[in-house]
């Protein structure tokens, strides 16, 4: 057989010197150590290694110039016996290369998505469909890796993505919140509609302007249009009355269809409106569609997992009207 291991670099065969504190020792070395122990034999460990028995000599003696220069095994007729100090190695040794070996494997298991943990932020209207359908998609093509998600508001997940609490947010153009600072993959461009009572007399309209409806009560979030969809509302000069402050998408419809205000819903939340209300698309040039985007941290390398699902997002954002 030939030898492809008597090349190794001579710091890797021969080591550094022992330090004061602590000898800088090869793994290479421990791991030939463990086979020599194991089968009791510098031949039969070079012959499982696929070395020649040269090779596997040379790295023992290595390892015990590193550590001082006691021997770890005697050498018999037939084969080596652990030393004392051999004994007292094995140990250490067998440690080391459990870790090594176990930092092989997370690191595969991180490489080959079977293994490791995504953590995504996305704001409340992108988890009507948007969300659900990326994970649904993500989790059957990779089961083994662990995600968790957390809901909130645009600027509170891109403090979390700085602080490294995620790994990836789902954000958008809603209150002009600083984006500069973050690498932003484009998942789609959403357009506003108009949720009103089935009965309003702007109901069977194709579409409406935000004008139109200066006077009318308004269903929000928040008390304070800016900083919201309503936000649009002050583009055009009028301060929308806030009649009800809800917070929930499911129950500001429910306010609408009672024909006690009107409310703007995004193309994202669309697909899950009641059937007694109607949906009127914003007509405007003022009004532009609320982008929508994948936010990750500039300057940090983006995992497997995050790749995998940002492009499970943009599979499901191709699939959303908007």
């Amino acid at each position: 057989m030939p030898n492809t291991h008597d090349a190794y670099d001579n710091a890797d065969l021969q080591g550094d010197a022992t330090h004061e504190d602590a000898p800088d020792l090869s793994t290479v070395w421990l791991r030939v150590f463990l086979d020599v122990a194991r089968h009791g034999s510098f031949t039969v460990a070079a012959r499982t290694l696929g070395w020649t028995q040269s090779a596997v000599s040379r790295q023992i003696s290595s390892l015990e110039s590193a550590l001082g220069g006691a021997p770890l095994f005697d050498r018999l007729h037939r084969g080596v016996r652990l030393t004392e100090a051999g004994q007292v190695l094995v140990p250490h040794a067998e440690a080391v290369v459990e870790r090594l070996q176990s930092a092989e494997r997370e690191l595969t298991a991180l490489r080959e998505l079977t293994g490791g943990r995504l953590r995504v932020g996305a704001f409340a209207t992108a988890d009507a469909a948007l969300v659900p359908q990326a994970i649904a998609a993500f989790r059957t093509r990779h089961p083994g890796v662990r995600l968790t998600r957390e809901e909130g508001f645009t600027p509170a997940l891109l403090e979390r993505l700085s602080a490294g609490s995620l790994d990836l947010a789902i954000v958008s153009t809603t209150g002009r919140a600083p984006l500069d600072a973050y690498t932003l993959h484009h998942l789609l461009d959403e357009s506003l509609y108009v949720a009103v009572p089935a009965g309003h007399p702007l109901a069977a309209e194709p579409s409406v302007r935000l004008p139109q409806l200066a006077d009318a009560d308004w269903i929000s979030g928040t008390a304070r249009p800016e900083g919201t969809l309503l936000d649009a509302a002050l583009r055009h000069g009028f301060r929308p009355r806030v009649a009800h402050v809800v917070a929930q998408w499911t129950a500001k419809q429910g306010y609408v269809a009672a024909g006690l205000g009107v409310a703007l819903i995004p193309a994202l939340a669309a697909e899950s409106v009641r059937p007694d209300i109607a949906l009127l698309p914003v007509r405007d040039e003022d009004t532009p569609a609320r982008a929508v985007y994948a936010a990750t941290a500039r300057g940090r390398s983006l995992a497997p997992a995050a790749e995998a699902f940002l492009q499970a997002l943009r599979e499901a954002a191709a699939k959303i009207p908007t």
